[in-house]
């Protein structure tokens, strides 16, 4: 089993002389492990629904699904379509404990989150990570969405809390499940553990990838009835609409 590292500690040294693309091998002088031509190519999420981020033909449209039925969240910023080579890294990452593959990806995000908040998005209180089930962190040894979280705050200076909420009922697996499937698995999935830290507080929600948005409307909600003054979600890439 592999254990989470401690929050204080660096999992890769992020060297400011000659390093080598993470992804291409090819030498780059970027400090973020990727190179410029590298990162030009990955599949950035431009056109999206304004409210989940759902790829969509032009921007400035809000989706079938949040018009009929709005989100308990406000907005989900997500830099990449999950395609190659995204869904590859985050694959590495979170299944083979490629831990620089995921700081790799936190880094980008943070510079994406950096520029939104300079362009008028509200900086948020708190980052939440989103809570993975006991024994599923018993088997995987680390919680992908914290360390996101813990790399997102170093990089962005806010603060985490992983106290917030928990997982307190073993679930399958949300892959391969629809919409109403995932909503009836996570039926009581989650629990408020400490609503302290969050009475009035605007939130971000961090997770790896967002696929029907069924997780992160669920903790969402949670929040929300626990005084939580408004809810966004951070996340690495967004799944497009099954069958496109």
């Amino acid at each position: 089993m592999r254990c989470q590292p401690h929050n204080g500690r660096e999992v890769y040294i992020w060297l400011k002389n000659a390093q080598k693309c993470l992804l291409c091998d090819e030498a780059t002088d970027s400090t973020t492990g990727i190179c410029v031509p590298c990162e030009r190519e990955l599949p950035w999420l431009i056109d999206q629904c304004d409210r989940c981020a759902l790829p969509m033909p032009m921007s400035g449209l809000t989706c079938g699904a949040c018009n009929r039925q709005p989100p308990a969240f406000n907005e989900v910023v997500a830099p990449w379509l999950y395609d190659f080579p995204i869904d590859a890294l985050v694959t590495r990452f979170k299944h083979q404990g490629k831990w620089p593959l995921g700081r790799l990806l936190a880094e980008l995000l943070g510079e994406t989150l950096h520029h939104r908040f300079n362009e008028g998005l509200r900086r948020p209180d708190v980052l939440v990570p989103v809570p993975l089930a006991k024994k599923r962190l018993r088997q995987r040894g680390f919680n992908q969405a914290a360390m996101l979280a813990n790399w997102l705050g170093a990089r962005l200076d806010l603060p985490v809390d992983e106290r917030v909420i928990g997982r307190v009922k073993e679930t399958p697996s949300q892959q391969g499940l629809d919409a109403k499937a995932r909503k009836r698995n996570l039926a009581s999935a989650f629990a408020l553990k400490d609503a302290t830290p969050i009475g009035g507080k605007h939130l971000a929600l961090i997770d790896d990838v967002l696929t029907t948005g069924s997780t992160a409307n669920a903790l969402a909600e949670l929040l929300l009835k626990a005084g939580a003054k408004s809810v966004d979600v951070y996340c690495l890439a967004r799944t497009p609409k099954p069958g496109h």
